[in-house]
Order: C-alpha cells, then sequence, then structure tokens
C-alpha cells in the first residue's frame, strides 16, 4: 500500500474556521464565498492568496499583534489586521499593494533588527515562519543596528554571584526532556501562549516584561519548564514559528523531510500524527489536524513517548527455553516457531484440544487481534481466547448492550462541543485521557457545567479557570447507590423527560423501573451514611442534570473495575435515558477506553464467548458465516476467561497460553496467582517488545513490533477505525500479523495473507458492523466510525439517533450489593487504583522514555488525617498490605483523597500494585475489581520479603545466553 498522501490543504490557514452563512467578497481580483465570522486572512487563504503573519495560526484564535498582515479594504481607512477583520457580502481586499508591503517590510525590519542571525546554524534553519516571512516580504536588508550581543535577551539583566546587576544574554532553558527554550529568539507573538490556553487549557504560560525586556515565563518567578504547570503536551512547540521552542530531536537530526500519517498507540483517544522523518529515521510525531479524534492536539506522551522503540531493552531476536529455570537462547525464527508449535500440539495431543487458548491485545491493531482470536477458533480448535479489555471495560459491552443494544460508546468526541451539563464518573480524563480532557476543558470554559463522581479529588474537580459544580466524593464501591441515588431524585420530582420515555424506551419496563428507584431506601438521605456523599449535594447535582440543557456522561475504570461494574454501566444507561439525553448531539453515554485498541481488541472477537461482532458462538447461524469463510468447524462451546485460563493451569488442565502483546503478570489482579497459573504452564509464549513480567515464565519469546512498524488499523473510544501506517521496517523482521501468521502455519493453518489490507476485508466479510470498511473508504475518508456498511457507508458518528439498536430503550433495575471485600480493624482503608499523565498503564513504553523525568516510581496517596495518625510523613516507606498480600512504596501526603482511602497507581513493576487486589471481580463479566481493596499501612525499612523475592525471580528468568560465535 502506499503511504498516505498529506491533503494538499494540510496548510496554516491563519485563523480558525467559522460556521455560519454564506459571504461572498473580493480578494485581488478573486471572488471567494466563506462562512460568516471568517477572518479576511483566512478567505484569502481559501482563495489561494497566502498573506504575510507571524502571531496568527489557525490553531488558535485571532491576536493581532504581528502587524504583518496588514491589508487595503475598500471604503475603509488605515490598513487593518487581516487576521482580526471579518469578512462582509461585496468587501473588496487588496493584499498586495504598495502601501501594505512597504508596512510589512517596515514590521519585518523591525522584528529582525531585534533577532539573532544564526540562520545557518539555528536549529530552526528550513523550518522558520520568522525566515519565510523575511523572504515573503522581500526583505533584504536591516536599517538598524542590532544591540551590541545582538538578540532579545541582551535586553534582560541577570545577577552574577555578587549580586551585582549585569547585562547578559538569558540562558536556554534546557529542563524539559523534549524540548528547549532559547529567549533570544523569542519575537513576542504570544502564540506559545495562547495555544496552552486555547487548546491544551494549562494557562502554564505567560508574558511577563514589557518592552524589550517581554519574554515567555513558563510560570512564577524562579520556574522553568520542568518544574512548571507546563504538561509537555507540545502545543506551544508546535505553535511556536520561530526556534524559541523547539524539539530537541530536530536539533540534533535536523529539519524532517517526509512525513506518514498514522495513529498513536497509547490510550484510547487514538490521535492522528505525522510521522515526521529524515530518510527512515524518525524525527518527531506532530499531530495531525485533519484528525478527526484530537483536532491537531497531543499529549506528552504521543507527542514525545515514542523513544522505547529503539530502546536498549527492546529483544529482537526469537528466543526458546526449555524450562523457566534456564537462561533464555537466541535461535532463528524457524527454529522457534517450530518448538512453540511442536510444544502446543504435543500439548493438546496429551491433555485434549482445550488445553491451550490465547490472550490478544490490546495494543494490537484489528487484523492483528483478529488473527489471533482466530488462531485459537480454527487453528487450536477452541474458544479458549480473552484480552485485557474483559480486565477493563467488558461491563461497558455487557451493560450498555443490555440497555442500548450495542456494546459501544455512543458519540463522537466533537460531541462535547455541544453539552452544557457533563457528569464524569470514575474517570480522570486529564490524566488517562489528555487530548480529550483538553476539549473537555475548552468546552467548560465556554460555560457548561460539571459533575464530577469520584472519590479522589482529580485536576478537573478544580484547575485553572475551571471548577465542578458538584465534587461527588463517593466511598469507593458504592457507584451503583449514588446513580440510583441521582435517577430517585429525577423520578420522584418528576424531571424524567416523559415524552422521549414513551417514544423511546419500553414503557412497561419503565413503570417496574420508576416504582423500584422511587423506594425511600434509594433516596440521597437514606445512601448518604453508605456512600459518603452529602444528601443535599446528590439532590443539587442530579437536578442540574436532569435540567440542564444536554447532558452527556463520561465513564471510565472508576466504573467498570468493580464487582457492579456492569450494574453500574446499566444505571448510567438509565440515568441518560431518563432525562432524554441519548440520540443527538451534546448527550450521550461515553465510555473513555484506557488503551488504544481496547475498543477493537472488543470488536473482533475477542471474547471467549464471541465471535467478531459481539455475535455469541452459540448461534449455529454465527458459527456458520466463519466456517465457510475459514473452513472449518468452530466450538460451540464458549472457552475460558483469563482467570479460568489460571485456575485451570494450577488445577492442571490448562497447559500452554499464546500471550500477544499484554503482561498479565503486572496487569491482572492478585499477582501471586497470576505467578502460580503461569508456572504451572508448560508452554508459554509470549510475544512483545520486551521481556516483561509474564516473560519470567514464558518457554518461548517472539519479538514483537511497534505501531510505527506495521500496517492496520486501530479503532478508539468513539468506535473510530484509524489508519496505522508503516512509518519505518520492522526492526525484528516482521509486523505481528506476520508472527501470528507463522506460528499459525507452523500449526499447519495455510493462511496467505499478504497484507492487513487483505484481513480487514475478511472482518468486513464476515461482520455486519465493519461491512462496508477497507483501506480504500479510510484512505477517502481519514477515518469513519462503525456501524459502518449499506445502511451507513460513511460510518455512524452518533448512536441510536432515531430509536436504539435493540428497538425500545430498556430500564434495568440497579439493586446495590455491597462487595465482598469489607474493611475492618486488620485492613480499615480502602485502595483504589488509577493512572498518572505521564506514564501509561504497566509502564513498559513509557517507563523506557524520559517520561520517567515526571514519575519514576509508583506513590501511595494518604489523607493527612490518615497519616498523622499512622506516624507517617511525605516520602517515607511504607508497607501497604491486604489480605491478597503485601508491597512496599513511598507515601504521599494529600487531601486528594479522601479519610479513609488511599490511592496508587500500576505503571512500575518494582512496586507491584496488584499484589494486594484481589480476585474479587464484575458478577456478568469478570472484569476484575480494582478500584475497592480494603488495606492497612504502616511504616516499612523497605521491600517487602515478597518483593526482593521477585526482583531475584526476574533476574534469573531474564538471563539471556550469549550469542554463539
Amino acid at each position: 500500500m502506499r503511504d498516505f498522501i498529506i491533503p494538499s490543504d494540510d496548510r496554516d490557514m491563519g485563523t480558525p474556521a467559522k460556521q455560519g452563512a454564506p459571504v461572498t467578497l473580493s480578494i485581488d481580483g478573486i471572488d471567494v464565498t466563506v462562512p460568516e465570522g471568517t477572518s479576511v486572512m483566512r478567505a484569502a487563504a481559501e482563495a489561494g492568496v497566502q498573506v504575510p503573519k507571524l502571531c496568527a495560526t489557525d490553531s488558535v484564535e485571532a491576536f493581532g499583534s504581528c502587524r504583518l498582515c496588514v491589508v487595503e479594504i475598500e471604503g475603509r481607512r488605515g490598513t487593518p489586521a487581516s487576521c482580526t477583520t471579518p469578512v462582509a457580502d461585496g468587501m473588496v481586499v487588496r493584499t498586495q499593494s504598495d502601501k501594505v508591503r512597504k508596512i510589512r517590510k517596515g514590521v519585518m525590519e523591525l522584528y529582525i533588527s531585534d533577532h539573532p542571525l544564526d540562520c545557518l546554524t539555528c536549529g530552526a534553519n528550513g523550518d522558520c515562519e520568522l525566515q519565510d516571512m523575511a523572504g515573503a516580504v522581500g526583505l533584504r536588508d536591516v536599517r538598524y543596528e542590532a544591540p551590541e550581543n545582538g538578540g532579545l535577551a541582551n535586553h534582560f539583566t541577570a545577577r552574577d554571584t555578587s549580586g551585582e546587576a549585569n547585562p547578559q544574554w538569558l540562558p536556554k532553558d534546557d529542563s524539559n526532556p523534549y524540548f528547549s527554550y532559547d529567549p533570544s529568539k523569542c519575537i513576542v507573538c504570544s502564540r506559545c501562549v495562547r495555544a496552552c490556553e486555547e487548546v491544551q487549557g494549562t494557562f502554564a504560560l505567560t508574558i511577563e516584561g514589557r518592552g524589550f525586556g517581554s519574554r515567555v515565563s513558563p510560570g512564577a518567578a524562579g520556574d522553568d519548564f520542568l518544574s512548571s504547570d507546563c504538561v509537555s503536551c507540545g502545543a506551544c512547540v508546535q505553535a511556536c514559528p520561530t526556534a524559541t521552542l523547539q524539539e530537541k530531536s530536530v536539533i540534533e537530526m535536523g529539519t524532517p523531510q517526509r512525513s506518514v500519517v498514522t495513529t498513536c498507540a497509547y490510550c484510547g483517544v487514538g490521535c492522528s500524527f505525522k510521522a515526521e522523518l529524515n530518510g527512515d529515521q524518525l524525527v518527531r510525531m506532530v499531530p495531525y489536524k485533519h484528525g478527526k479524534a484530537n483536532r491537531g492536539h497531543s499529549c506528552v506522551k504521543g507527542r514525545f513517548a515514542y523513544g522505547y522503540a529503539n530502546h536498549k531493552d527492546r529483544i529482537l531476536n526469537p528466543m526458546i527455553r526449555d524450562s523457566i529455570e534456564d537462561p533464555w537462547r537466541e535461535v532463528s525464527w524457524d527454529e522457534a516457531l517450530s518448538f512453540a508449535a511442536t510444544r502446543m500440539r504435543g500439548l493438546q495431543e496429551k491433555y485434549g484440544r482445550r488445553s491451550i487458548g490465547v490472550i490478544t491485545s490490546s495494543r494490537c491493531t484489528n487484523e492483528e487481534t483478529f488473527l489471533v482470536q482466530k488462531l485459537a477458533r480454527a487453528v487450536f480448535h477452541n474458544n479458549n481466547t480473552d484480552t485485557c479489555a474483559r480486565v477493563c471495560h467488558s461491563p461497558t459491552g455487557y451493560g450498555l448492550g443490555q440497555t442500548f443494544g450495542t456494546s459501544a460508546g455512543t458519540q463522537d468526541f466533537d460531541s462535547v462541543e455541544k453539552t452544557d451539563v457533563v457528569i464524569v464518573i470514575g474517570a480522570n480524563p486529564t490524566d488517562a485521557h489528555p487530548v480529550f480532557g483538553s476539549r473537555l476543558k475548552k468546552r467548560l470554559r465556554q460555560g457548561a457545567k460539571l459533575i464530577v463522581i469520584d472519590p479522589r479529588r482529580t485536576d478537573l474537580v478544580k484547575s485553572a479557570h475551571i471548577a465542578a459544580s458538584h465534587h461527588l466524593a463517593l466511598r469507593p464501591g458504592t457507584n451503583v447507590a449514588v446513580v440510583t441515588a441521582l435517577a430517585h431524585v429525577i423520578v420522584t420530582e418528576g424531571l424524567m423527560d416523559e415524552a422521549y420515555i414513551r417514544e423511546r424506551c419500553d414503557w412497561d419496563e419503565f413503570q417496574q423501573y420508576a416504582e423500584f428507584v422511587s423506594d425511600p431506601r434509594h433516596s440521597p438521605e437514606a445512601v448518604e451514611m453508605l456512600t459518603g456523599v452529602p444528601s443535599d449535594d446528590l439532590r443539587e447535582a442530579a437536578r442540574l442534570f436532569a435540567t440542564g440543557g444536554n447532558g452527556a456522561i463520561y465513564y471510565g475504570l472508576g466504573v467498570t473495575e468493580h464487582s457492579q461494574g456492569s450494574t453500574t454501566v446499566m444505571g448510567i444507561a438509565n440515568l441518560a435515558m431518563l432525562t432524554g439525553n441519548v440520540g443527538r448531539e451534546g448527550v450521550g453515554v461515553n465510555p473513555l477506553r484506557g488503551q488504544n485498541n481496547v475498543q477493537g481488541s472488543c470488536d473482533m472477537g475477542s471474547f471467549p464467548h464471541e465471535l467478531p461482532g459481539y455475535r455469541h458462538v452459540k448461534l449455529p447461524e454465527v458459527r456458520a458465516i466463519f466456517e465457510s469463510a475459514w473452513g472449518v468447524e468452530i466450538d460451540p462451546e464458549p472457552g475460558l476467561r483469563i482467570p479460568n485460563m489460571l485456575d485451570a493451569a494450577v488445577d492442571g488442565s490448562f497447559k500452554g497460553l499464546y500471550c500477544q502483546g499484554e503482561d498479565i503478570l503486572q496487569s491482572d489482579p492478585d499477582t501471586k496467582h497470576v505467578a502460580a497459573g503461569l508456572a504451572a504452564m508448560e508452554c508459554v509464549i509470549v510475544h512483545d517488545l520486551f521481556l516483561n513480567e509474564t516473560a519470567n515464565y514464558a518457554h518461548v519469546f517472539l519479538p514483537g513490533s511497534t505501531f510505527l512498524e506495521k500496517d492496520g488499523t486501530f479503532t478508539n473510544a468513539e468506535r473510530r477505525i484509524n489508519r496505522v501506517r508503516r512509518v519505518m521496517a520492522p526492526l525484528n523482521g516482521y509486523a505481528d500479523w506476520e508472527v501470528t501468521q507463522m506460528l499459525a502455519n507452523a500449526m499447519g493453518a495455510g493462511w496467505h495473507y499478504t497484507h492487513p489490507s487483505q484481513v480487514m476485508d475478511e472482518i468486513a466479510a464476515t461482520t455486519p458492523s465493519f461491512a462496508g470498511v477497507d483501506y480504500a473508504l479510510l484512505e477517502e475518508k481519514g477515518s469513519v466510525q462503525w456501524p459502518c456498511n449499506d445502511a451507513h457507508p460513511d460510518g455512524t458518528p452518533l448512536m441510536h439517533v432515531d430509536g436504539f439498536v435493540r428497538g425500545k430503550g430498556r430500564f434495568m433495575i440497579t439493586e446495590y450489593v455491597a462487595t465482598d471485600e469489607k474493611t475492618g480493624p486488620r485492613f480499615p482503608l480502602l485502595l483504589t487504583t488509577g493512572r498518572i499523565l505521564s506514564q501509561y498503564n504497566v509502564g513498559a513504553q513509557t517507563r523506557r522514555t524520559e517520561n520517567t523525568v515526571w514519575h519514576d516510581q509508583d506513590l501511595l496517596e494518604i489523607h493527612p488525617h490518615d497519616a498523622e495518625t499512622r506516624g507517617v510523613n511525605d516520602g517515607d516507606w511504607i508497607r501497604l498490605a491486604s489480605r491478597s498480600g503485601e508491597t512496599t512504596l513511598r507515601a504521599k501526603i494529600t487531601d486528594r483523597v479522601s479519610p479513609g482511602v488511599v490511592y496508587t497507581t500500576f505503571h512500575h513493576p518494582d512496586t507491584q500494585a496488584n499484589v494486594v487486589t484481589t480476585d474479587y471481580s464484575d458478577w456478568a463479566t469478570n472484569c476484575p475489581e480494582y478500584k475497592v481493596t480494603a488495606v492497612q499501612i504502616s511504616l516499612s525499612n523497605g521491600p517487602t520479603e515478597w518483593q526482593e523475592d521477585y526482583a531475584a525471580q526476574s533476574t534469573r528468568a531474564r538471563r539471556i545466553l550469549p550469542a554463539a560465535e
């Protein structure tokens, strides 16, 4: 397949696009029609006329400070700035008169007189807008004498160690690991400041000083870019027209010469990026302005944390060993695949065909995931396939399937721009889904109201220029009680949308639900002692959501990773139907998926009871589709989930596992049980980039490929199918789909795919929601949202517009059932877990980048009251113990958590936070209850005995014999 060709309109139009009635004007004799509200600058660009500019860029609103974009307008006095002047019908504009050319040249002369003229050695040479604009206005010499030392920085004073004030260059700020700040190159255009405010919403940058002494500042006096509030999203770097803010990779490697558009492999937002290269060397990742999920924005992970692809830890050659006590031995691909296939077939012959299985990856492409579940069903001849998607969001599939009839979110991300009231429950978008978090914050600054339901005070509760109307700081494990209490208020106070319910939902079922939810035992007052949420706050929040206009609900793992995760999802769906908030822009139920392809791995049939498209394996008409396509008989019996595989391994009946792109030893709950299950297996095949924690118990290691080295598709949280395009050749020799095919063929499959597009064609032929998807359509459209078929040839941005997929919306009874995990005298605190901005999931990727500057270890957040009663100070080593196990980590004293609640991340394997989590899980899907664990904390002197044993075992398990001469 050819590289994706960047559209010809991938140029900076100067100011953002507007929507409005058509307006026609003339620019340099060219008639152009644009929406009302469009700037003259953008209209000129639409007509093919480029007006010189410095302070203007189409990612932020017009500012009008540089005066380089002046034009003449017939009938108006002076020379207005084209970036801040809106078009008018019949307007006649001249952009190249003698008068404006003279003004522009004079303006540019002033800029250049106060700028270092080191263009030949500057890192932005060839990629500098100041340089380009000087050429565009015809500036050839400068009449003004430059300051003695040259450059803006000469106008600052700094004090030497003696305290004397001495004029000198302000030094470069290289504190950020990914970009540098050179104040001598700053032209004070404010583009970086405006990007930080308007695009990112962090407000970390400002302009300090006056006149020649003005400059960009990253915060308070003494702050640098590392210590400030800057979140390293890269918006400022992208906006900067000079080398003031610049990627260090560009300084080191030079200006990139070609681009390939691909999709980020971190969270479920699914941002589109231009991978910019010199030859096959990746120089930088730049957010793609036409990406429909991110609209040209990014976060620190997608923008900068791609260095793991070339990390020294990466394994590039296949390895095998007879026993996990042996060191690894590098072998050829043929030997490794033959070893794996022989062992797996031998296990089936000895223990039966259901004695082996697979785990698919939510980090790999749809095509790769499809092939792994096909390996189980068509080659292993069983349904033993599971995925980490079940470990995080399977209650979403079950709960929304029961209520709406489809297992995915209802909206696209653009929908947030039309919302009036937002509930964010069990999610922390600014850390876990930061690009969407930025879009949400922008809408909140525009006036939308916010209700946060979370045991922890996240940044959305209160941060720069935003504050939630209500923070319902519930006790972990009481989601169902809170959601049902919200519904109680809406029903008993008559705030529901009766017309919507009668038209769109099953009225008889609603009557039963209304009777249930109206029971006084569900009132805010009745559940206040249970949930810890003041009844008045809960009532006010319910009224706000029911009466505040378009209401949208966004939720995350704090909803699903509970023993009642599926019940909470159904309760959320009930709230949306009660208030008529499904089926149009600005509303809906929106799960924020954790990993880049969690949605896709579910779609592709990774669950043991469902074939691709969420169709049960027991249905003969569904099996017939795949039996015809694959030429095999499919087992009608559902297979084993990961916990069942581990239980069966300990019992002796499950013996072999192919695990692609997942690290269950670090990510799954009850680490000791996972280790015991893996240790009991006779052939564990790990297919990954690094020797991860699961590989400690592996017998075969097949090196994987990064998202930069493959073609395929990811499906993000809004059901958007986005192309992943190969940027460079796989360092291990093969893309992951090729490795799976080689393993299948070593076991006698006879697969003959030559490109992932052929796999997508097979997906489309067998899966109704993907029936209209092929690579040609994705090249044409950029991306589409499923369902995409004959009924929806361009995809489906909004679900359930004219009716629910299941027909009538179904209200579900949501009885609160307390978790079996209880606090008590021995374990009086509740532990909940989550993520942090700079790290991702188990940290396999981000820990191998400079992101460790911000987060090099997991910390336990403790409320000051709980810390004081236990004699714990900030930074102390503490022992964290539960009924399942114990670990040690350092304390962080903070009032972000409520008394009685502690919180940690799970990004670092030396902590192994999941050694303390339990094996309790969601009643419907087995999704683990990560978010509620009864614990106790106490002072510690260092690692626990278990941690020391684990570290020693990991060291032994990672030994690799030197390659034979």
